[in-house]
């Protein structure tokens, strides 16, 4: 993601933001007039990434790029198709970049004629625990799976939205299902970080809770790239970020955790009910040092969806 995008989230009373600026009037009402399909879109793309924040990621890649062609869309279209769309192949790009595409569609293709329909398909109301698991299937399955099982598009939009046929989405559907049919579920294994890493985080999340921020920076670099998803993007020296966390008017503390196995430190804030997990971090660490931060405050759906959150 290389541009500001701001927030569709109205409420902003209690967030840690960065001060970006005036935002145009048109971003705005393009904003608002999406805001009811962007936990859907996450949805979407955390299922065809693997992951609820890089999914999130691509969702803000997807919106800014919607918003730049806006001049092309026909507004006697449905809205969501198009933005699903424009998701779906930022979903593919950032599985290019991964280098996984090729390798499943090889395994999936190695297979497929072993593969018989089972009688009773899954779908189409698909259980929220198998929807974890369509990261198994090769892109296009997974992507057909999504669509009719999960927001139940019809087979000439899945094909519209996956440059393909109607007969190439019966096939991939088919497929897919067959896959999901009796695999059990399974809950996301953690990656393996080093003890170096772990003390790194629990330092990073001992020192954000004291207000230490001077200690803090000592752990980062001096040109360190800070996300505030929906907020800002650029270096850490030229936002608030630290301040507007320590005059925020609600009580918060962050912990050390996983979501669905990746690291991450959990932002929790007080609630009725007790302290309540709210959003997540992500940072980059290079050679002991944190290179980059990514904060989800702003999108709270992020974590909601995610299979596992762990917290110390």
């Amino acid at each position: 993601m290389n541009a500001h995008v701001p927030s569709t989230n109205a409420d902003n009373t209690d967030a840690p933001s960065t001060g970006g600026g005036p935002l145009q009037a048109r971003y705005l009402a393009f904003l608002g007039t999406i805001t009811s399909l962007r936990p859907s879109l996450h949805r979407y793309c955390a299922r065809m990434t693997g992951s609820v924040l890089d999914g999130e990621d691509v969702v803000q890649e997807a919106l800014f790029h919607a918003y730049q062609k806006l001049e092309t869309f026909d507004d006697t279209r449905p809205l969501a198709p198009w933005l699903f769309r424009i998701a779906h192949n930022r979903c593919i790009d950032f599985l290019r970049r991964r280098g996984i595409r090729e390798q499943a569609e090889s395994e999936a293709a190695a297979g497929e004629p072993d593969f018989t329909p089972p009688a009773e398909p899954v779908g189409p109301a698909l259980d929220k625990a198998v929807e974890h698991l369509v990261l198994v299937l090769p892109p296009k399955e997974r992507a057909c799976v999504l669509l009719k099982d999960v927001f139940d598009y019809s087979l000439e939009e899945i094909a519209e939205l996956v440059d393909s046929t109607i007969g190439g989405v019966k096939a991939a559907l088919s497929r897919g299902r067959s896959k999901l049919a009796d695999r059990p579920a399974a809950i996301p294994s953690a990656r393996v970080q080093t003890s170096d890493e772990v003390a790194l985080l629990r330092l990073y999340v001992e020192r954000f809770n004291r207000r230490d921020w001077d200690g803090l920076r000592e752990l980062i670099a001096a040109d360190a790239r800070l996300v505030v998803a929906d907020r800002f993007v650029g270096q850490l020296v030229d936002s608030p970020y630290f301040g507007n966390y320590e005059h925020m008017p609600v009580s918060w503390r962050m912990t050390a955790g996983q979501v669905d196995g990746e690291p991450a430190v959990i932002v929790q804030h007080a609630t009725a009910e007790g302290w309540t997990a709210r959003a997540a971090v992500r940072l980059q660490v290079v050679e002991g040092r944190i290179v980059a931060i990514c904060d989800y405050w702003h999108c709270p759906w992020a974590l909601s969806a995610a299979g596992t959150v762990i917290t110390d």
